[in-house]
């Protein structure tokens, strides 16, 4: 019997669909992705955006296809890329045929305003000769006018509703190679119409609580959100929408996912808040760690506590740990035991290398 059940997440089970190389759904982890915010058809600045993301750890980068320019940038930017690209798709369902025939791994669309049912068609046949897949994206802010008026306002139902009449139309041609999102920026209704669909289909769901807002608040807002979602097992893959730098976006998603132990990758650093008992600047001392170990990805855990009230205890939960002590000699801990003491001077680089020295036996360890 596990000591933790507590900490046991149960996934929703469902089919699983391919952006590109990179699996969504089914056993596969939960993707991290983001959206750009250059004009796409500017490819130099789009294309440094994109390594940005990679660089942070993004799984699947999202770009808008609004015009003809746009799309056709496609190729280039796929070309100098080695994430799975998603072309966003909103109104005109030429740009979703020459977005599939550019190299987009997927197709974010509304099938109901694309038009015609024959416009369907053509979208599914460019999906299926190209290998995209797609994703129904459904929004609170944009919802059918029958369905307003039918309901009076945004609901789940009526959120719900609008996926599935979607996801008919792609049923209707033979296509089942898409995910499903329903978003709102009100945090309960995304959540109540994610729990419903995730009652009534068995699609890999895309989460996110759409225009959250700024830095701060949209991670706290996303964050309450997407949390209770994927502690309830729902959600394949997210995107944390934040008006802020698109890479913030990415650490705040892998965040979210490491704190509920769904995904790991790069130092997590366990901190207290600081107080008079510090015996070193715990605050400047964590923020500069977080910049000189932002580009690990190897998944560890190092803690720096100020005092020796909870900082052994802590300690012996990481992989590394530091404890505070008096007349400015500090205690490290390595994977949990007391190793030796440092000094004020030079604290930082020593972490640093103790991050640097226990990634590189790991993976040596992982070569042999």
């Amino acid at each position: 019997m596990s000591l933790r059940p507590y900490r046991d997440i149960h996934r929703r089970a469902c089919r699983q669909v391919m952006v590109g190389d990179v699996a969504v759904g089914g056993n596969a982890p939960i993707t991290v992705q983001s959206m750009t915010t250059t004009l796409t058809h500017d490819v130099p600045a789009t294309v440094a955006q994109i390594h940005a993301l990679e660089v942070a750890g993004a799984d699947i980068v999202r770009v808008s296809c609004p015009d003809e320019a746009s799309s056709a940038a496609l190729h280039q930017i796929v070309d100098q890329t080695t994430v799975p690209i998603i072309a966003d798709i909103h109104f005109h369902y030429r740009r979703a045929l020459e977005a599939a025939d550019n190299g987009a791994a997927c197709l974010r669309i509304n099938p109901g305003n694309i038009g015609a049912e024959s416009r369907v068609r053509e979208v599914v046949h460019a999906a299926r000769a190209n290998g995209c897949s797609m994703r129904i994206g459904v929004n609170a802010g944009s919802l059918e006018k029958e369905l307003l008026e039918r309901y009076g306002e945004p609901c789940p139902e009526a959120m719900v509703e609008s996926a599935l009449n979607h996801a008919r139309l792609l049923e209707d041609n033979n296509f089942e190679d898409f995910k499903i999102s329903v978003k709102a920026s009100d945090v309960f209704l995304s959540v109540a119409a994610y729990q419903s669909l995730a009652e009534v289909c068995d699609y890999p769901l895309h989460l996110g609580i759409t225009e959250a807002g700024a830095l701060r608040g949209g991670t706290v807002k996303s964050s309450i959100g997407l949390g209770h979602l994927l502690w309830a097992g729902i959600g394949d893959t997210i995107r944390v929408s934040l008006s802020a730098d698109p890479v913030e976006e990415i650490h705040a998603g892998f965040e979210i996912l490491k704190s509920l132990g769904l995904r790991h990758r790069g130092v997590s650093i366990v901190s207290c808040p600081s107080c008079a008992r510090q015996a070193f600047p715990v605050i400047k001392t964590v923020e500069a760690l977080e910049q000189r170990l932002a580009h690990i990805a190897t998944p560890m855990t190092l803690s720096i506590m100020g005092c020796v009230v909870n900082g052994p205890g802590e300690a012996k939960e990481t992989d590394i740990g530091v404890t505070g002590g008096g007349r400015g000699t500090h205690m490290v801990y390595l994977s949990g035991v007391a190793d030796h003491k440092i000094g004020d001077e030079g604290f930082v680089d020593h972490v640093v290398d103790l991050v640097e020295k226990k990634i590189a036996e790991l993976h040596a360890a992982a070569a042999e």
